[in-house]
């Protein structure tokens, strides 16, 4: 049976390659506003590009990536941050057939130097000076490497400099003979286990999930009459940040960009920018919330806010169970309370992140559904979107109107999703990749009869909603044979304010552990919140037992979702956060386990001995009989000295 809501306007084949989008906007709509930058990272002014400025960018700085002899087919890293040269580079590579190799700014040297080898790229463009120390050693090792362009040091000046000699007319031939299925971009996977694998996405590959979006949902990208704006600030580096500039550039949505991911920076680029629609990773989301949290608890608001929260969670359940055909949507009560807490707190939210986002997109990983019911009670609704690397982007997509809260929502029109026996998730579409950079083995691993084996796990509902529950190499098996998946227990973890980051381990071990990451805003704000009296041993020592406690109560609220036997009983809070320069995150945010297992193994360890040397007894705050959750908080004593 076919989905109306989810069937788009009817999409245009592609003909021709991703740089079309831009010459063809110039010429029906030249002076569209489609690119804004600021020449200063602290001023509030953006200057807006519009589509014949880019097309001349593009045209001019091509001309001289010719002079400097690349040709099609030829491969450019580009090592930079989310920043505006990004889009510019990247539209100019596929006007001349060129394909784009997106290197995470933060990698190692060996990392840059793996990739750069095995997609044999002839040229690297890096931001500032770090990177050139960081790729200059290995030149003299690639051969095929010819040029190192710094975009702080005026590369791209000299470039376009350098061409002026060369016609236009010769990037208008190399950009019309490119056809839809050359490769455009050799994605890297993140690496989470082993070495990065190479993903080839065709032209079409990365069109496709775009225009089937825009063509279905591109409207509620902005109200009525207005034009649609996104922030991107997600790394270009990883295909969902791919994937929001190729929305934007397509879709003629004005596009800013924001390279620095901290709160400070992000908060004052959503100001001042205002977009009409939001992408962010789960962790964006969770950060943003637990904001307003602590904002509302330093201005002596804190019971107020968090019945306007569950106000907004139950008004979103209504709603969804009213779309869903499964009740009568909000009473009386509730739609008065909600509309008391809109004039009292959820405008105010909402101007937070500049007064005119009015949906959003989570991709990466899981989002919460009380996280996603909170947004869209607040006036924003935030769907769960699914896609890999080896898809070209997003696969999935919410009803239009039958949106399900806790689902990634079903698959794209022309796209298949499968799941296995194993509960793995199969997928066939136009989007999926070509193969892997010379790894024929692991291209026939991944396609099976063209069908792509994820590695996900999940499950379809009877209505074709898919709920993405982990990794099939993530499941955590311990020494007595039981099997857990642990990314539905650190999201729930990481919903406690008091949790930035959560890593579940156990594989072999006798029980299910976590490692803990406290946010040090929040963790700030509640010490001064919950500042004890007296002498300053006995003060700490109080203050340190209450964390302890606290904590406690999180793992054991993470723990209620769970059987017994998958709970978590021992856990370790880890004083410095995972990130990405140090290896232990992905550009998309994600936890590289087996990395974080192998640098916390002593840790690990001991977490483990702790419980297996302390006498079983049961704390005041234990939530079930004889568990071990008031030792688990013993073992954790001296990370909080």
């Amino acid at each position: 049976m076919r989905d109306l809501a989810l069937a788009p306007s009817t999409v245009a084949p592609l003909t021709g390659g991703l740089a079309d989008s831009v010459f063809e906007t110039a010429r029906t709509r030249p002076t569209l506003p489609v690119l804004a930058r600021r020449a200063d990272p602290s001023s509030p002014v953006w200057e807006e590009v519009t589509a014949a400025q880019l097309r001349d960018q593009v045209t001019d700085l091509a001309r001289g990536l010719v002079t400097a002899g690349i040709a099609p087919g030829h491969r450019v890293a580009v090592m930079a941050r989310t920043r505006y040269e990004w889009t510019v580079l990247a539209y100019t590579l596929w006007a001349v057939g060129a394909e784009v190799v997106p290197i995470h700014p933060t990698s190692s040297r060996e990392q840059v130097e793996w990739i750069l080898r095995d997609s044999e790229c002839v040229a690297v463009v890096v931001e500032d000076e770090q990177g050139v120390m960081t790729v200059g050693p290995m030149c003299a090792t690639l051969p095929r490497l010819r040029h190192v362009w710094q975009l702080d040091a005026g590369a791209l000046e000299q470039l376009v400099e350098r061409g002026a000699l060369i016609p236009p007319a010769t990037v208008d031939s190399l950009r019309r003979i490119v056809l839809p299925d050359a490769p455009a971009v050799i994605a890297y996977t993140s690496g989470t286990t082993g070495r990065a694998l190479g993903c080839v996405l065709s032209h079409r590959a990365l069109a496709s999930p775009c225009d089937t979006l825009l063509a279905g949902w591109g409207h509620t990208a902005a109200p009525p009459g207005e034009q649609a704006s996104v922030l991107a600030f997600l790394p270009f580096s990883h295909v969902y940040g791919l994937m929001v500039q190729g929305l934007c550039v397509r879709g003629g949505i004005l596009m800013g960009h924001e390279p620095e991911l901290g709160e400070e920076a992000l908060a004052s680029a959503l100001r001042t920018f205002r977009p009409t629609y939001l992408h962010a990773v789960p962790s964006v989301f969770e950060k943003v919330y637990k904001n307003f949290l602590r904002a509302a608890q330093q201005a002596n608001r804190g019971t107020l806010f968090e019945r306007a929260a569950d106000t907004a969670r139950d008004f979103a359940a209504a709603l969804e169970r009213q779309r869903l055909g499964r009740g009568p949507g909000p009473g009386l009560d509730l739609r008065l309370q909600h509309a008391l807490y809109e004039r009292t707190v959820y405008r105010g939210l909402r101007t937070a992140l500049g007064g005119r986002v009015t949906r959003a997109t989570s991709g990466g990983s899981p989002l919460s559904r009380e996280l996603s019911l909170f947004y869209e009670g607040i006036g924003i609704p935030v769907h769960d979107g699914y896609g890999l690397t080896e898809t070209g982007g997003g696969i999935t997509m919410q009803p239009l109107g039958r949106e399900k809260s806790g689902t990634v929502g079903k698959a794209l029109p022309g796209t298949e999703i499968e799941v296995a026996q194993d509960g793995e998730i199969l997928v066939r579409g136009p989007s999926l990749f070509q193969g892997y950079v010379g790894d024929e083995a692991a291209t026939r691993a991944a396609l099976r009869g063209g069908l792509l084996a994820t590695g996900d796990i999940g499950k379809l509902d009877a209505e074709g909603y898919l709920t993405i529950t982990g990794r099939k190499k993530d499941v955590i098996i311990t020494s007595g044979g039981r099997s857990v998946a642990p990314a539905p227990l650190e999201q729930r973890l990481r919903t406690h304010p008091l949790v930035h980051q959560a890593v579940v381990v156990g594989d072999n071990r006798p029980c299910v552990g976590a490692l803990i990451i406290l946010d040090p805003e929040f963790l700030a704000h509640w010490r001064a919140a919950t500042a004890s009296q007296g002498d300053a041993p006995g003060r700490e020592a109080r203050e340190e037992h209450a964390l302890r406690e606290e904590i406690g109560r999180a793992v054991a609220a993470a723990n209620s979702a769970v059987s017994r036997s998958e709970s978590i009983r021992v856990f370790r809070v880890l004083p410095a956060p995972f990130d990405v320069a140090g290896g232990l995150l992905t550009p998309s945010m994600k936890p590289r386990r087996d990395a974080i297992v192998r640098h916390y193994a002593v840790e690990i360890d001991a977490m483990y001995r702790a419980r297996s040397h302390s006498p079983r007894r049961d704390g005041p705050s234990d939530p079930t009989p004889d568990r071990n959750d008031r030792d688990d908080r013993d073992d954790s004593d001296n990370v909080f000295r």
